[in-house]
């Protein structure tokens, strides 16, 4: 299954996020190598909203991503919501239909 993380950012996310964005690098990498984080990162113009991939059997896998992130800790992320992505075309889908 896969599921999206939407992080929803503070107004000085760009101005404040440079001390954080070690620790937080890390630990989206760590979970992509782990197999639980496909994609991540911001939608532009304006630089607002984060966006994250994740694969696994329940959400769990992003609420401990969530609940470990400097991000979230340190007030970059005003509030974040997980919704499921039934995904069906491509070579990563979770469940393909043709």
């Amino acid at each position: 299954m896969h599921y999206l993380l939407f992080y929803d950012y503070s107004p000085d996310y760009l101005e404040r996020r440079g001390q954080f964005r070690g620790e937080h690098l890390k630990l989206a990498w760590a979970a992509a190598e782990r197999g639980e984080l496909v994609l991540g990162g911001v939608l532009a113009d304006p630089v607002d909203t984060g966006v994250l991939l994740f694969a696994g059997d329940s959400p769990d896998v992003v609420e401990r991503f969530v609940a470990a992130d400097p991000y979230m800790a340190n007030g970059l992320v005003v509030s974040y919501r997980v919704r499921r992505w039934d995904t069906v075309v491509g070579e990563l889908a979770a469940n393909p239909v043709r």
